[in-house]
Formats: C-alpha cells, sequence, structure tokens
C-alpha cells in the first residue's frame, strides 16, 4: 500500500446501547509508526471504540479500515490475527496460570495436542527480555507479582501475535518513575519498526513526551482529529474534552491562621514494620487533616496503607482515637471503629460490579438497615440516594449497577460508602487512578468537604502535583521508610521528586 494510506482508518462509527447512544459518528485515524493518543473524560466513548476496534463489540454504522481494505472484526481472535492487539487497564490476566502460559493463552506453543513448555518458556524469556524485564521468571505463576510486573506480561502476550497495531489502554496506571520510562522505550522501538500504537492516558503530560498527534472524544463524538501532540496548548485540550478549562483544580486550603494546631489525633502510627516492605513509619494524622504518602510505586506506600487498615501483618502501634487497633481484628475491628480503605483497585478489591450502586453504596454498613434478621430495604434505598445526590453520583439512579458508570462515579461510590455511619478516617490509595480531568476536580471537592467535617485523611497518589495540590501535610517514602515531613505548601514538585528518586531530604 501507499505509505500515504493509513494503517487504521474508523469512519463515522456509531454504537447504540439500550438507552444510550455511546459513540455518534466517530472518526479516527492512525497512521504506521506513529503513537496516536486518544483522550476524552470518562464516558466520552474510549471504552467503547477500543472494545470495538478489539472485536467485542460490533459497530451499528460506520466503516473500518485497514492498510486501504475494508475490515469487519467481528471477534477478538480475528481483531488479533488482523494484527491488532489491546492491552486494557483491567489487565485480563489468569492469576492461576504461569507467565509463559498467559503470554501464549489462545495460541500455545503445541505439538501432536501437547503444549511444549520449554519451548514456550524461552519465546517467553525473550519478549520479556526485550521489554527490559528479563528478571520476570516465564514459570512465575502470575498471581504472584506486583501490579507493574503484570502490566509487563500483559505487553508480552501483545507482542506474542504478529502485531501491527496496539492498543494501550493507561498502561503507565501501575507502573514507577522508571519503569514509564522503560514503558516510552518499548513503545519508541515498535514505533521504529512500524508498529502503531493508539495510546490512552489521562496524564497529559505523558502524551506530550510520548505521543505524536491527538484525537479527542466528548459525549461519543470526535471534537478533533489529528491535533500535534507536543505543540497544542494542554489548556486547549482540556477544553476540549471537558468543555471548559480545567486543569489540576484543587479546592482551596484554610489558611494557615484558620488551621487549629490542637485538633486531636485521630490516627497515631508508631514504629510500623513489616520486613521487605517497610520499617519503623510513625506518622500521626488529625481531625480534619489531609495527609499525603509520596513516593514511587514499590515504595512501600500502598503497603503502609494496608498495614494500618489490618489488612497486612506488621509489628508496631496504631492508635484510633486515642485507643490502640488490636492487629488481631483486622479490617473488620478498623471498620467498627470508624476506618475506611478505597483501595488502589477498586474494580477487583472495592466493588461489586454486578450490584446496584445502592448495595455498593450500603456495603460496609448493611447492619444499619436490618432489624429482627429483615433488611429495610427502603431506609437502605433511602440513605443510597441522599449520598448519590451529596456526592454528584450520576446518573442519580440507586438501582443501576455500579459496572455501568464511568470511573469517576464508581470512585465517589467506593468514598460514599464509607460515610455510612459514623467514619473518623478515610484511607484512599490512588483516589484518581483511571478517572478524567474533569471528574478529578469533582474528587477533589469531595475530599477536601469531608475533611472540612472533621474526618482525617491517609492520601496516596502516584502524581506529586496532586500530594501537594490536595494534602495539608506531606510524608515522602522511599524505600520503606519515611524519609522527609513537611507542610505541603513548604515544598515543590522538584523537591519532592529529588527526594524520591535520590532519597535525599533538601
Amino acid at each position: 500500500m501507499s505509505g500515504d494510506t493509513p494503517l487504521l482508518l474508523m469512519r463515522g462509527i456509531v454504537k447504540q446501547f439500550p438507552g444510550v447512544r455511546a459513540l455518534d459518528g466517530v472518526d479516527l485515524e492512525v497512521r504506521r509508526g506513529e503513537v496516536h493518543c486518544l483522550l476524552g473524560q470518562n464516558g466520552a466513548g474510549k471504552s467503547t471504540l477500543i472494545k470495538i476496534l478489539s472485536g467485542a463489540h460490533q459497530p451499528d454504522e460506520g466503516v473500518i479500515t485497514l492498510d486501504g481494505q475494508e475490515t469487519r472484526l467481528a471477534t477478538p481472535t480475528a481483531a488479533i490475527r488482523a494484527g491488532v492487539s489491546t492491552i486494557y487497564q483491567e489487565l485480563d490476566l489468569v492469576d492461576g496460570l504461569s507467565v509463559a502460559e498467559n503470554v501464549f493463552l489462545g495460541h500455545e506453543r503445541a505439538r501432536l495436542g501437547f503444549v511444549r513448555s520449554g519451548e514456550a518458556n524461552r519465546a517467553a524469556h525473550a519478549l520479556l527480555a526485550r521489554l527490559g524485564h528479563p528478571e520476570i521468571r516465564p514459570s512465575t505463576e502470575v498471581g504472584r507479582l506486583s501490579p507493574a510486573a503484570k502490566q509487563v506480561v500483559s505487553m508480552a502476550r501483545a507482542l506474542s501475535h504478529d502485531t501491527r497495531l496496539i492498543i494501550m489502554d493507561e498502561p503507565s496506571a501501575a507502573l514507577a518513575h522508571d519503569e514509564v520510562a522503560n514503558l516510552f522505550r518499548i513503545v519508541r522501538e515498535l514505533t521504529s519498526q512500524g508498529v502503531a500504537v493508539v495510546y490512552i492516558s489521562h496524564r497529559l503530560e505523558e502524551i506530550r513526551e510520548i505521543g505524536d498527534r491527538v484525537t479527542v472524544l466528548k459525549d461519543g463524538r470526535t471534537v478533533a482529529v489529528g491535533l500535534p501532540a507536543r505543540t497544542t496548548a494542554t489548556s486547549e485540550i482540556v477544553s476540549l474534552m471537558t468543555g471548559r478549562a480545567v486543569e489540576y483544580v484543587f479546592p482551596p486550603r484554610r489558611p494557615r491562621s484558620a488551621e487549629d494546631p490542637d485538633a486531636p489525633e485521630v490516627l497515631r502510627v508508631e514504629g510500623l514494620t513489616a520486613p521487605g516492605l517497610f520499617a519503623d513509619v510513625s506518622f500521626t494524622v488529625r481531625a480534619g487533616e489531609i495527609v499525603g504518602l509520596a513516593g514511587l510505586v514499590g515504595s512501600g506506600r500502598s503497603e503502609i496503607v494496608e498495614a494500618v487498615y489490618g489488612a497486612r501483618r506488621a509489628s508496631g502501634a496504631v492508635v484510633l482515637d486515642g485507643r490502640p487497633l488490636g492487629r488481631g481484628g483486622g479490617t473488620t475491628a478498623a471498620v467498627r471503629r470508624g476506618m475506611g480503605l478505597a483501595p488502589e483497585e477498586r474494580k477487583a478489591q472495592a466493588l461489586l460490579l454486578d450490584q446496584s450502586v445502592a448495595r455498593n453504596i450500603t456495603l460496609a454498613g448493611l447492619g444499619r438497615y436490618s432489624r429482627f434478621g429483615w433488611l429495610d430495604r427502603r431506609r437502605e434505598d433511602a440513605e443510597a440516594r441522599e449520598l448519590i445526590e451529596t456526592l454528584g453520583i450520576r446518573p442519580v439512579d440507586p438501582d443501576r449497577p455500579v459496572r455501568t458508570l464511568s470511573g469517576g462515579n464508581q470512585q465517589k461510590a467506593v468514598l460514599a460508602r464509607w460515610l455510612v455511619g459514623d467514619r473518623r478516617l478515610l484511607l484512599l490509595d490512588e483516589p484518581t487512578r483511571g478517572v478524567d480531568v474533569g471528574a478529578r476536580a469533582e474528587l477533589y471537592a469531595v475530599i477536601r468537604r469531608l475533611a472540612d467535617t472533621g474526618i482525617g485523611v491517609l492520601l496516596v497518589s502516584s502524581e506529586v502535583p496532586e500530594v501537594l495540590g490536595l494534602a495539608d501535610r506531606v510524608l515522602v517514602v522511599r524505600e520503606g521508610r519515611i524519609i522527609h515531613e513537611s507542610d505541603a505548601r513548604d515544598l515543590d514538585e522538584r523537591r519532592v521528586l529529588d527526594m524520591i528518586m535520590e532519597g535525599s531530604a533538601l
């Protein structure tokens, strides 16, 4: 084909679901060897478009061409055979299988009906080495790997096919700073070989670094096609995505003069230690205060939060409202004492995806609605609806399955769960992961509003601007230890990055 012919051309793509027109005439053009960034808020239609391109959904209208030939991607297998591979944000790996078995799942290395494990292991190792991770053993069970390592395995699986177009959905969400640099190295290597990449991310600084061109979706429609990624102003992209000018919009903090240094301690952690993960961790959270943990993925941030919540064994003391939290009671004791956790993986760890929004919200407090063994559904629904309206969850429909909500609204539902009853402390691990720019601003406002009611908040985020913009006080974590603590207003992004990368407290 002519070099001027796009590798992928989608024209007038329409997809209708009962009660909603998810895509309304979307266009997308991807050239060979380019990184084409697909942007849009949650609910803009990105996921639906990806599923059509990966063969999981069929368009109701529109045309798809690959190398100038009109194509029907009837199934995921047909898409893979056409050279289209997809790496989803919610990784579709099988935890009980080995790395090599996951890499070649569906196209196993076999002869005469017998899987050739040795050959599969060698081929998987070669792919992992190409991705810069030869330390991941092909024989290791995937369920034992970290989220970052699982992402690498998913990329190896995509490369195990004869791929000419790779779709990457939030590929850096679970990666540390150095791992993102390695991801970009891999992407550049692939594009230099003529492979095209459709790259989806809510981190606009990544788009500027790795992207060539940008297509923006809003409300199921294409509002911009082929913008140059490096020269288009961030404010213009955000305005196209949201219909308004929004970047990192943080709610105003209380002025220093209005802060109460005598506010009671909600949480005191002393000498918390889990060998190999973190050591001698001590800090406090006061009522109405947001304390942020800043550090690289793998620094121990999330593990510290899990130990405070009782989900991970650790020595040391956790004191809630002046009373030690018995380590034998685990998470049940933590919840009963007024602690709540919004975990990093909301779909896998927090939500019952096929249950209603109302049931997900009331899940941790069902005892409030039961009497003599009977559930008062009217009261349950009434309180759930009140929280839905208070937190701005859209649509306002308590009976809607929570899996149908956008990422930002799912995260609000997780937060709403911990507002049932008397909550004293909220632990938020990556609360805006996979959430679009506009919904982030809404979540920031919700978190600040909760703190203003006297709830203490312990926040973990991989995005330093988010920690600095939202937290009152920042703890810098490196290699399982807190190396610095100060008021967030006394720090800037460069200083924090220097500390977490170099280990020097400036």
